[in-house]
Formats: structure tokens, C-alpha cells, sequence
């Protein structure tokens, strides 16, 4: 059992099968020393953990919630750069994280719900997994999910 699979099971996280594209795209793109890794939603076994707007109104989904689901959007995302690479002991680092936040009208917590994603990233993979990071409020998202995570991760031995 490699390094990595070993923290992974220390952390209780299991890596699913990439989600199925929801349109004329792929999971994850090797390109050269790059993984681009395609905006993953909270997907558990093909089904949307949440749905509507981030925010403390009624029916929204609350900051703290949408945190954990940006972490299941990256655990997502490094099940699909694992696809493409075969094995994650090939990731040199995360290079950028992107996180959507679809927020209601006034939410401006955005950095502080794509912390999920970053901070199981660092858990996974250490020191490695600092990156730089842009997080961003949008209207909507796919299947009316309240956060999505794309990534670009360096590629050892490329």
C-alpha cells in the first residue's frame, strides 16, 4: 500500500469512481506535466448531496454544510485525476483550485466554504497540497448544486 493510500485510510476517505460527465466532456484531462481536472459537483454514487443556494435564508443550504460538500467535490476531483494518472503517487502537487459558490443574493462566504476543498487537499496530500486558489460566487450550478471544484495537479515524472 503506497504513502498516499495509507493516509487516505488513516482519513476514512474512499475514492470513488469518477461521476459519470453530465455533458460532451471528460472527468479529468492528462495533458503533458497537467491533470485538468473537469468541475466536480458533491456527488456520492451518482447522486447530488444538496441542492439550491448557499446562505442562512430558509431552505438554503448553510456555510457549513457547503464546506463539506466542497470537500466531497474535491475528493471527487482526485478520484478523477487518480483516472487519468493510475496511480496519485504520479501527483506532484495541486497546482490552482477553483471553487464555485452558488450563493444567495448577498452571500459573500465563498472563500470560507471552498476551505472544505482545500483543506482536505492539504490532508491528502501535505505540504503538496497547498495551491493557489480562486473562489468564486455564481447564480446557479449544474443540478442546482451549491458548490463545484475544479483543479489542475502537477504530474511527477511527466
Amino acid at each position: 500500500m503506497s504513502v498516499l493510500e495509507q493516509r487516505l485510510a488513516t482519513l476514512g476517505i474512499e475514492l470513488p469512481q469518477p461521476a459519470a460527465p453530465l455533458a460532451a466532456y471528460v472527468p479529468a484531462v492528462l495533458d503533458g506535466d497537467r491533470v485538468w481536472v473537469s468541475g466536480q459537483l458533491p456527488l456520492v454514487r451518482g447522486e447530488l448531496l444538496a441542492r439550491g443556494p448557499v446562505g442562512n435564508g430558509p431552505g438554503a443550504v448553510s456555510p457549513g454544510r457547503a464546506r463539506d460538500l466542497a470537500r466531497q467535490c474535491a475528493i471527487n476531483g482526485v478520484a478523477a485525476a487518480r483516472s487519468v494518472l493510475g496511480d496519485l503517487e504520479r501527483v506532484a502537487r495541486v497546482v490552482k483550485v477553483v471553487g464555485f459558490v452558488a450563493g444567495e443574493p448577498g452571500f459573500t462566504g465563498q472563500a470560507a466554504v471552498v476551505d472544505g476543498a482545500s483543506t482536505v487537499l492539504q490532508e491528502i496530500f501535505q505540504e503538496d497540497g497547498r495551491h493557489a486558489r480562486s473562489a468564486v460566487g455564481v447564480a446557479g450550478l449544474p443540478l442546482d448544486a451549491p458548490v463545484e471544484i475544479e483543479m489542475v495537479v502537477a504530474v511527477r515524472g511527466a
